[in-house]
Order: C-alpha cells, then sequence, then structure tokens
C-alpha cells in the first residue's frame, strides 16, 4: 500500500495444555518491534485449532483466543508455543486430525516457528525432516528417537534453517523472536526491542549451561571479567592467554570454566562477539568494509567476509546494502520476500504435506 508500512503478521497457535509464558513471548518480542518514528513492524494474532472460545492452560486458568484456525492462512509467520497435552504427536509423533486440519490452513511460504515442544508439531508434520532443529534439552534424546530423520542439536538455543526456525526450552523463544527482528530489521531494532523487554540482545552459549549435571563442579569462579575485559578491546589482537590472566587462571582452568559458564568456547565466543559488532558498525556508520574489519578484531576484510558467511549466509558488503538501503515499506516487504520467498517450491511441497495430515 503506498506511503504506508506493511506489517509483517504473526499467528501463534494457542493448543490445549499450553505455558502461558510462552504464549505471550511472540507478542511481547513482535509487538515492541517499531520503525525509527514508532510504526509497529509486526502484527500479532493468536489462533486456536478451534472456533473461538477457552484454550486450558498448565495454569489454573484459560485463555480466550478469539480466532479460530483460519487466522493461520493470514500470516507471514506462524509461531506454535510449547504445550503439555501434545497426545499422539509427543507419544508416536502424528498428528491429530483436528491438528493437521488446523495447519492445513497455512500457506505456502510461511515461516514456521516453535517454542521448546511446539517443535513436535512442526516434526509430526513433516517440516523438519532433513532438517537441523532443537527442542528443550530434557526431550532431545526423545525427541530424535521418535523423529530420526531430523537433525537433532540439544547444545544450542535456536536453529534457524532459513524458513523454519526452532528453539530450546521456555526463554529461549525470547531468543529466537529476538534474532528473526534483527533478522528481518536490523540491529537496532532487536537490541530496542531487547532493551525494552529488559532482557540482553544475544545470550552466550546453549542449553549446555542449563543441563544439570550428575556431579556438578562448585563454582567458585566466574570468567565474567575476562568478558568484559576482550568486550573492550575486540579490535585488537587478543590470546587465550591474556583473558585466562584476567581471572589469574591457567590456560587450562580458564577454557574449561569458560565453556561450563558461557556453552561455547572462548575462541568461539569471540568471534561471536566481533561478528555482533561487525553487524553493528555495517548498519550504523560509513566505516570502508577493511575499517569495520580491523575495528571488528578480523584484521583483514577477507578474514570478515569468510565469517560472516558462515555466521549470517551473507558477505558485508551484501548485509550493509540489505540493512542500510532499505527504508520503510521497501525493507519491511523485501525483508520477508527474502526471509521465505527464495524457498517457495521447498516450503509448497512441505505445506501440502501438511495440509494431507501425513
Amino acid at each position: 500500500m503506498s506511503g504506508s508500512l506493511a506489517r509483517h503478521r504473526v499467528a501463534v497457535l494457542a493448543l490445549d495444555g499450553l505455558l502461558p509464558f510462552e504464549l505471550g513471548i511472540p507478542q511481547r518480542i513482535f509487538g515492541r518491534a517499531r520503525t525509527a518514528d514508532g510504526r509497529p513492524l509486526y502484527e500479532v494474532v493468536t489462533c486456536s485449532v478451534r472456533p473461538p472460545g477457552p484454550v486450558e492452560t498448565d495454569a489454573d486458568f484459560a485463555v480466550l483466543v478469539e480466532n479460530g484456525p483460519e487466522a493461520l492462512a493470514t500470516a507471514d509467520t506462524v509461531v506454535i508455543p510449547a504445550s503439555y497435552e501434545l497426545g499422539p504427536v509427543f507419544e508416536e509423533g502424528v498428528l491429530t486430525d483436528e491438528l493437521a486440519a488446523a495447519l492445513g490452513h497455512i500457506r505456502s511460504g510461511t515461516r514456521l516457528v516453535s517454542i521448546c515442544t511446539g517443535g513436535y508439531v512442526l516434526a509430526a508434520a513433516g517440516c523438519l525432516d532433513g532438517r537441523p532443529a532443537t527442542t528443550h534439552w530434557f526431550h532431545a534424546e526423545h525427541f530424535q528417537r521418535l523423529f530420526p530423520k531430523i537433525k537433532v542439536d540439544a547444545d544450542v538455543l535456536f536453529v534457524d534453517d532459513g524458513d523454519v526456525l526452532t528453539s530450546a526450552g521456555v526463554a529461549s523463544g525470547i531468543d529466537l523472536c529476538i534474532h528473526l527482528v534483527r533478522r528481518d530489521h536490523g540491529t537496532a531494532v532487536a537490541n530496542d526491542v531487547a532493551r525494552r523487554t529488559v532482557v540482553p540482545p544475544h545470550r552466550d552459549g546453549g542449553q549446555a549451561q542449563y543441563i544439570q549435571r550428575p556431579v556438578p563442579e562448585p563454582q567458585v569462579a566466574t570468567t565474567t571479567a575476562a568478558r568484559a575485559w576482550a568486550l573492550a578491546r575486540l579490535h585488537e589482537p587478543i590470546q587465550l592467554r591474556d583473558m585466562a590472566e584476567q581471572e589469574s587462571m591457567s590456560v587450562r582452568t580458564f577454557t574449561r570454566r569458560f565453556r561450563e559458564e558461557a556453552g561455547i568456547s572462548p575462541g568461539q565466543w569471540l568471534t561471536q562477539q566481533r561478528v555482533e559488532r561487525s553487524r553493528h558498525l555495517l548498519e550504523s556508520t560509513d566505516l570502508s568494509i577493511d575499517q569495520v574489519a580491523r575495528d571488528a578484531g578480523f584484521g583483514t576484510a577477507q578474514s570478515m567476509r569468510q565469517h560472516l558467511q558462515a555466521a549470517l549466509g551473507v558477505t558485508p558488503s551484501a548485509y550493509r546494502r540489505t540493512f542500510r538501503s532499505w527504508s520503510g515499506h521497501d525493507r519491511a516487504v523485501g525483508s520477508r520476500q527474502s526471509a521465505v520467498g527464495s524457498r517457495q517450491s521447498a516450503v509448497g511441497s512441505r505445506n501440502d504435506r501438511i495440509g494431507s495430515g501425513s
């Protein structure tokens, strides 16, 4: 529509036994995303697999959902939060007739997102076959046994596989939704949403740091000071021994402690932080690609290009063009088309399976 900003429509599917916290995540995150002049970038609606009415939760109250499954047909993104009453979906890996009929409303090209055990629904619908995916670490082994065609990664907070994204348990749904805002509209918008929600815009590590260990080691020291020290000098060469010295630890002890706390190695963490610094500079400054690479600590443009290609799937120049040259309506529509348009044929066949309930 000329002169106006087309909002990306997000439909959240409320299933019986849902967790109220997870149901509210999409509205909280996408609903806070705004343009610089305050216009909303997303429209979020909640729907049920049945006609409008109450949906039971795992708490001592129900929620009144005012939209039926037909709302799924209007969505650009469908989010499926967790439920504790998935029945045959969880026990046998098959959809109920009611759920299959509801999912049949989803249009080809729609982006699909799950939070926690909501991934079981996508898996039962065949949407995750041959793809990488995750779910809550507690259910990861069961998830893999039930759906052997899926490449389950139980260590990460979320998996972005283009038009299908899955998150781990509970709060990782926040991480995934903020990631989608960043993917759609850039770091500045995502960071603003994170600040309003009082959560980090990017959380270090994966699920490994939350898995209960049989004999946990006492946490007598942390690596917080070393991380703060490194963040203040990302533009400089940083050696592992330099970080270890900030905590008065040996390299071996520091590496072990860092992995326990962050879920990844110090080297992986440094690369993540430098990628984020590169994104920020590419979006918010006119620095040359060479200068961005130096300021982010990659040293050379070629090194930065390799790391951004591996992390984001695009070159620095392409990333800058995407998030600096688009504005208003073009940016909102363009990001949606780039996220889902290139996979129309693959998603079409997937949605055929959803519609048939296979």
